[in-house]
């Protein structure tokens, strides 16, 4: 099992009428700007531990579990809506650090989150970093009553039981599943991950803490020139960080590339791009200690 060198603590705050769990690491002080970090699609905020054990200085780090995953529920949602994401942010901010501005990371959906929302509200954020956040590809609004079709359906199938998420039958599994997910992931690391991403049910079984609804297409088309402008409203600097090894081609198939993503940086002002090696889509489980240093020179 890993061996957490400095341990968090767990806190609910009441955010737009859910109670929301956050992870907490050190002590608030005058002296130190938070440091936010908001994690992806099927992950929790305990999932960057390992950078926080890597980090070289004692930072004060905050770092959310979205509504609908890990100990945060989602009130009863049959779907979830982008915007929602930015709102919650802003609430947590307005609780954590109401007078300060934030160091702001976030990974994959994460990181499109914190894209979009320093695009809102530029001026809470100091330094903002990007951790694989690529956007989606572009839509026409030709696309809109497929899409909204297929949202539909799937809605549909949520209510009847056909979509789910995979239930299995002990912690062991559940550890397995991730490194399969990702191999260079080391067994201690799935393991310490696999008690914070799932837990037991009443009839022995382990659920991931994600809710099904999740996997339900957004309804809302990807827009690309929206996109854009809250790019060119970015005002602080920024670091999009990237894994040597991209996920793009497997993800998108050629529908959205690595190059086009480079395109869609231009509108920042201020924005530099680090390559983790020897890394893939979960960075931050693959290289922590290459992440925390990277992290700590951007902000200091």
């Amino acid at each position: 099992m890993y061996q957490v060198k400095r341990k968090s603590r767990s806190t609910f705050v009441p955010i737009r009428k859910l109670n929301y769990h956050v992870q907490v690491w050190g002590e608030p002080a005058p002296e130190k700007t938070p440091l936010v970090m908001v994690h992806g699609w099927m992950d929790v905020a305990a999932s960057y531990q390992f950078v926080v054990d890597a980090l070289s200085h004692d930072h004060y780090v905050i770092a959310p579990d979205w509504r609908g995953f890990g100990q945060t529920a989602s009130g009863g949602a049959d779907n979830f809506w982008f915007p929602d994401y930015l709102a919650d942010l802003d609430a947590l901010l307005d609780h954590f650090a109401p007078n300060t501005q934030v160091n702001l990371v976030g990974h994959s959906m994460g990181g499109n989150v914190v894209m979009q929302y320093a695009g809102v509200r530029p001026q809470r954020i100091r330094r903002l970093i990007n951790l694989e956040g690529f956007g989606m590809p572009a839509t026409q609004p030709e696309q809109a009553p497929a899409r909204l079709a297929q949202w539909l359906d799937e809605l549909k199938k949520l209510h009847t039981g056909e979509l789910r998420l995979t239930v299995y039958d002990s912690l062991g599994d559940v550890a397995g599943r991730l490194m399969k997910t990702n191999p260079r992931l080391s067994p201690d690391k799935a393991n310490w991950l696999a008690q914070h991403w799932s837990r037991e049910n009443a009839q022995g079984k382990w659920q991931i803490l994600g809710e099904a609804a999740h996997k339900i297409v957004n309804a809302q088309l990807f827009r690309l020139e929206e996109i854009t402008a809250l790019y060119r409203c970015l005002s602080m600097p920024v670091l999009s960080v990237e894994a040597s090894e991209s996920s793009l081609d497997v993800w998108f198939k050629g529908k959205y590339t690595l190059a086009q993503y480079h395109e869609r940086l231009k509108a920042i002002a201020q924005v530099e791009v680090a390559v983790i090696d020897h890394a893939g889509h979960m960075l931050h489980h693959d290289q922590p200690e290459v992440l925390a240093a990277r992290i700590e020179r951007f902000i200091a």
